[in-house]
């Protein structure tokens, strides 16, 4: 089974979510390709890295805090650790040019993990090339030749091509879960939800 999913690094819905469907995917007795892929959430966000919050507040006024504290408590429940305070608001295209990248080398699941552990976790700013090319060795890729990727324009018209796929189908949030190019899920539903979605498709697929 293959489950093609659009998310971004900068998302915390996206990296619970990620968790929810990885208990499902352990308890789910099959074979299973994740595959992921570029959505920007929020194309107002700066080229150069500002405070989350303080980007978020331009939009949500005195809510921030609040809603800030209510992602973390549920990323808690997920065994997350959520420090939104620290996180930083920056344009996410070259993040997905990295995943890209990691996916043409087969590290991309560890290096989306990496990812979004860098941003909601360790602050780190995934706008900045060398922030990338650090976070990409830590998964395994060869420093050096992912500095030459990011110097380039390598891999842009892929992540393009992801952004025009996801709106071609009618993908206008994320995280959105496509199983077998059949079935859209969207939302960090529960793992017992996904659960119930790989048996659906894995049996009608059996049929």
């Amino acid at each position: 089974m293959k489950i093609d999913v659009w998310s971004d690094v900068a998302c915390p819905w996206c990296y619970i979510g990620k968790r929810r469907l990885e208990r499902a995917l352990e308890a789910f007795d099959g074979d299973v390709e994740v595959e992921y892929h570029a959505f920007v959430l929020d194309p107002s966000a700066p080229d150069s890295a500002r405070p989350l919050n303080d980007h978020l507040r331009a939009k949500f006024g005195d809510r921030v805090e609040e809603m800030q504290a209510h992602v973390t408590e549920l990323a808690a429940q997920e065994g997350l650790d959520f420090r939104m305070a620290d996180a930083l608001a920056v344009n996410t295209v070259n993040a997905h040019r990295l995943l890209a990248y990691g996916r043409r080398h087969g590290v991309q699941a560890d290096l989306k993990e990496r990812l979004l552990r860098a941003y909601f976790t360790e602050g780190r700013d995934l706008g900045d090339l060398e922030t990338l090319a650090n976070v990409a060795a830590e998964a395994g890729l060869d420093r050096a030749s992912v500095e030459a990727y990011l110097a380039s324009d390598d891999g842009t018209a892929e992540v393009q091509e992801e952004l025009s796929a996801a709106r071609d189908i009618g993908i206008t949030a994320v995280p959105t879960y496509v199983f077998d190019r059949k079935y859209a899920v969207q939302g960090a539903q529960d793992a017992e939800t996904f659960l119930r979605v790989l048996r659906q498709v894995a049996e009608e697929s059996a049929a």
